[in-house]
């Protein structure tokens, strides 16, 4: 290959956002990027290098079959200079670097204001909130610190385990008995695991993957809804309903890719919102109402 045509690390990017998401659409949402910014970057990767990286059928964008070796190759590449991007990333001292805080929407209405008010007081960096209730990706810098209910943290994420939260089942005084439904990634919770046994897993007319959206459904009388105390008891128009005995709880961690865990900037950054979290756990188990 000759020196004009070195590959560029933001093309292969492109290339290989493709490859993993099977389609253009997908690898642009991935990428936070529009559609026609990954269409021009791949295919000016294959005309600068004369090569096709990719089979368009039907269904979406497939790896042409001579193809798998290079891309492996990328996904090596990707981890190795993702590796060094989260270094450099954690070693930018004060305004030079933005910390970029991600959390479900739940948290981000009810709990994080405040939080985040006092981290920007404490702290020399600029702060973004982020709101998703899908997981980002840290292994591509989308974040730097999450706050999210878990059991266990996943591998490649460390943190401090800040306060537990409850749940209980709320509804609107005189409202529709039928349960509203927990999709997502909601769904896979200890909520959505219990609100089925409660419902004996009768179907659901209505549901959401949003605890805000199931609120305010429950709100309008169109159901009872399974939701976080901190939630069911601030949000206008919503009862604390008859409860079993066991209401299941979670915890809440706040965290950062494993290899930003010794950046001293973002370790006090999560010092700062875990103690501000525990202070809140007499909200957060529902013993006293924000």
């Amino acid at each position: 290959m000759s020196t004009s045509a070195q590959p560029n690390w933001d093309d292969l990017k492109f290339v290989l956002a493709v490859a993993e998401e099977g389609s253009v659409a997908g690898a642009a949402r991935s990428l936070g990027v529009n559609h026609a910014t990954v269409l021009r970057r791949v295919t000016g990767f294959e005309t600068r290098h004369g090569l096709k990286v990719f089979e368009k059928t039907p269904s979406g964008y497939r790896i042409a079959s001579d193809r798998l070796a290079l891309i492996e190759a990328l996904r090596n590449a990707s981890t190795a200079v993702g590796h060094v991007e989260r270094l450099i990333t954690a070693e930018r001292p004060g305004q030079e670097s933005r910390i970029r805080i991600t959390s479900t929407d739940a948290f981000c209405r009810f709990l994080l204001p405040e939080i985040i008010s006092t981290l920007s007081q404490q702290i020399a960096s600029p702060v973004s909130v982020l709101v998703a209730n899908q997981h980002l990706d840290f292994g591509r810098l989308q974040a730097d610190i999450t706050l999210r209910p878990a059991q266990q943290l996943p591998e490649d994420l460390s943190g401090i385990k800040a306060a537990r939260f409850r749940f209980g089942v709320y509804g609107a005084d005189g409202g529709d008995d039928a349960w509203l439904g927990l999709e997502g990634p909601i769904a896979r919770s200890s909520a959505g695991g219990w609100r089925d046994q409660l419902s004996n897993s009768a179907p659901s007319l209505l549901g959401s993957d949003s605890f805000l959206m199931l609120a305010a459904l429950a709100a309008q009388g169109r159901g009872r809804a399974v939701l976080p105390c901190f939630v069911g008891d601030a949000f206008p128009g919503l009862i604390r309903m008859a409860e079993p005995e066991e209401l299941p709880m979670a915890s809440i961690w706040v965290a950062s890719h494993v290899d930003l865990a010794e950046s001293g900037r973002l370790r006090k950054a999560r010092n700062i919102i875990a103690e501000e979290v525990a202070k809140k756990e007499p909200i957060l188990m529902g013993e006293i109402s924000g």
